[in-house]
């Protein structure tokens, strides 16, 4: 029995109350997952120690923070079709 680590990770980092970070976990939550069941999906705020560590290691001023595999991809919002695209090259790989 082997465990299969994900091999595609989505971390949203949130802040409590942001309207974005909301839009960016029902999208992940309703249209993505269902399409994509393969790729885990994290959230973590960043009133936790990893999200202040996420915080300050890529600098980031607003919220959502999206990563794909670790890789900062947007921040402030988010692109349905980007992160859609961004998966799609990874899976096929």
């Amino acid at each position: 029995f082997e465990v299969v680590m994900a091999k595609v990770v989505i971390t949203e980092l949130t802040t409590p109350g942001c309207h974005i970070c909301a839009e960016a976990k029902k999208f992940f939550e309703e249209e993505f997952k269902p399409q994509f069941l393969e790729v885990e999906v994290r959230y973590v705020s960043v009133l936790d120690e990893e999200g202040q560590e996420l915080v300050s290691r890529h600098t980031i001023f607003a919220s959502p923070a999206i990563f794909v595999n670790g890789e900062l991809i947007s921040t402030g919002g988010f692109s349905k079709k980007n992160i859609i695209e961004k998966v799609k090259i990874l899976l096929s790989e």
